[in-house]
Order: C-alpha cells, then structure tokens, then sequence
C-alpha cells in the first residue's frame, strides 16, 4: 500500500506542475501591467518601476517562472544580494537549510505571493478566509446530494417500472440540466423574497456576520440553508441515477438471487449484499462532485452572497487580481488531487478485489 500511495504523489506532483505551468503561461500573456493594477490611480512611472523590480516584472517571461516555482516549492533559493530580485523572506516563516555567500537554501510552505488589488495582503491569507466557507458549503451539499440520492437511487431500483421511477428519472434529468446560477436566482426568489416571511430565510449572506451594532460577529446558519440546496441539486440527479442503475446491475448477479431464494428480505438484501458493491460508482461520483464544488460554486456563492473561495474568484477577476486567481486554481487543483488519492485507496476497503495501478 505504501509503494502504491508513493506512486500517487509522485503522478500527483507531475500533475500539478502541469497545472502551475498552464495556469502561469495563460495569467503572463493577458495584457496589463501588474505593477499599475497594484498601484491603481496612484500610479507614477518611478513607483511603477519599483515594484517591477520588486516583483520581477520587470525579467524575462521565463526567468520569472523560475521564480514562480522558487516560491511554490517548499525547498527554495533565495540569492543574498539586496540588489537581486527575490520575494521578501519576511513576507513568510521558513527555517534555514544551507547559507552560503550568495544564496540561502530555505524551507517553507509554498508561498502565493500577494494580492495586487489589496497590497501587502497575502493570497494565503485571502483563501484561509474564504476557503473554509465554502467547504462547509460544499460539504452540506454533498451530505445531503447523498442521503436523498441513495434513498431515491435505491427506492427507483427496487420500483422499477413505476410511477415513482418515471418521476424520479424525470426529475433527475431536469436537475442535471438546470444551470446553478437559474437555480440560484430562482430559489433565492422564491424562498427568500416571496415566500421570506414563511421561511426566515434571506435571499443572501454568508456565514459569518456582524451584528447591528457592528461590534461581535455571529454565524448564522440559516444562510446556509439555500445555498447548499441549490449547489446540491445537480449530484442528487447524478447520485440517484447512478445508485439506481448500479443497483440494478447488482441485483442481476447471481449471489443476490441465491440470497433470495434463502428467503432473505429485500431490506437484508440490499443492506448486507448489494448495497456496498454498488457504491463504486456513486464514490466516483461523490468525490468527483465534492471537489468541484470547492470551484464550481463561484455563482452560487456570488448570488447568495457566500463569502467563499468561489465569491473571491469572481472578485479577482473583476479586478484582474492574478495572485489571488491563480492561488485559488492551484488550491482547487490540489483539492481535486488529493480527493482522487483518498477515493482510489477507498476502493480497495469497498472491494478487495480492485487493485491500485
């Protein structure tokens, strides 16, 4: 197993500096000046050319990638000259490896530089705040795309053929098909304008908020209520079609028919037997979805208000913000990595008879 984990990472780093390449080559050849989106108006060419040699802007496309990913990595050079260009240390923590007269082997935790529409703002710092928000927001989505995918999943196989299969067949389509951002605007409409005097519930906020008095700052979960419904509604559909037709297949296999002709329930059946070996897919799904939550949540999350790493994309793009975009990519890819890992190694304790390649 441990062989088998090492091999993961390592495809996992070569796909991630896939990812860092891409994501660096397609924010260096838009136009613009870095160096004048971190000034805004207050912008004179001799500050311009500070920051350029601050930040490198001012060096060759690829030597800057270099030092792209001297920051990334966790093990970096840093030169000793004042004169040379390189991030300042201060700007981070990092211990000391090896320290010769012209450079400095540091260890540290991948550095994302900082935010050019808030200067002197790390992009670390922007996602700790964003990013845990919309875990929990990906996370109540998913918990409930899972209990009530499975129950309709399982009910639909069980009821094949009927008015309740057709129903929830229909409906599931419908879901896969409806955009997020129609659905957030039309629940956000009904729920939290038309109907708000029943429900409670706002047509925006976020999790966290300040009091009226703007002294303490509160969660409140009901916000959380419209926004994981919404961002929900598309794994139902795909988790309630693919444990249907999972289970169906499972239930063709012949261990299942001897179970029944042992006078088995159909409850111990599909609890004991079928139930777990028609998972693989839906896991696939799951964890599929659960990670591209964490980035496809972007207009859930600017509709409702949701102060997530979603919300902040939007933001940054808005204001050609790359530091804080291409952070959010890499963390987002890291994410989808990381799941992949843990879902491949899942499958090994769901059926011993898959192997890890």
């Amino acid at each position: 197993m441990l062989k088998v984990i090492i091999k993961k990472l390592y495809t996992a780093l070569i796909t991630l500096f896939g990812v860092v390449t891409v994501v660096f080559l397609l924010f260096n050849i838009l136009p613009g000046n870095p160096a004048q989106m971190m000034l805004g108006q207050n912008e004179d060419q001799e500050q311009i050319d500070l920051i350029n040699r601050k930040y490198g802007f001012d060096k060759p496309k690829f030597k800057q990638y270099l030092y792209y990913l001297n920051d990334l990595s966790p093990l970096s050079f840093h030169s000793n000259k004042k004169d040379d260009f390189t991030f300042l240390r201060d700007n981070f923590s990092y211990t000391s490896i090896i320290k010769t007269s012209s450079f400095t082997i540091i260890l540290k935790f991948p550095y994302l530089r900082t935010s050019f529409a808030k200067p002197g703002k790390k992009v670390s710092t922007i996602i700790q705040e964003t990013l845990p928000n919309t875990f929990v927001l990906a996370l109540s989505s998913i918990s409930i795309a899972i209990v009530l995918g499975l129950i309709l999943g399982v009910i639909s196989a069980l009821k094949k053929g009927s008015f309740f299969d057709i129903a929830s067949q229909v409906i599931s389509t419908l879901g896969m098909s409806l955009p997020s951002f129609f659905s957030s605007i039309l629940f956000a409409w009904i729920f939290g304008f038309i109907f708000h005097e029943y429900t409670g519930l706002n047509m925006n906020g976020s999790l966290y908020e300040v009091d009226d008095y703007g002294e303490s700052v509160f969660i409140n979960w009901k916000n959380l209520i419209l926004p994981s419904i919404v961002l929900g509604i598309r794994p139902i559909a795909v988790i309630t079609q693919l444990m249907r037709n999972s289970l169906l297949d499972v239930l063709g296999e012949e261990y299942i028919k001897t179970a029944k002709a042992k006078g088995l329930s159909d409850f111990k059946i599909i609890k004991n037997h079928a139930l777990k070996n028609a998972l693989n897919p839906v896991i696939t799904a799951v964890s599929g979805w659960f990670a591209s939550m964490l980035a496809g949540a972007v207009f859930v999350e600017y509709i409702f208000g949701w102060n997530g790493i979603g919300k902040e994309i939007v933001n940054a793009l808005n204001a050609l913000d790359f530091p804080v975009i291409t952070g959010a990519v890499l963390v987002v890819s890291v994410s989808f990595i990381l799941i992949n890992i843990i879902v491949d190694i899942l499958y090994t304790y769901l059926d011993p008879k898959i192997k890890i390649n």
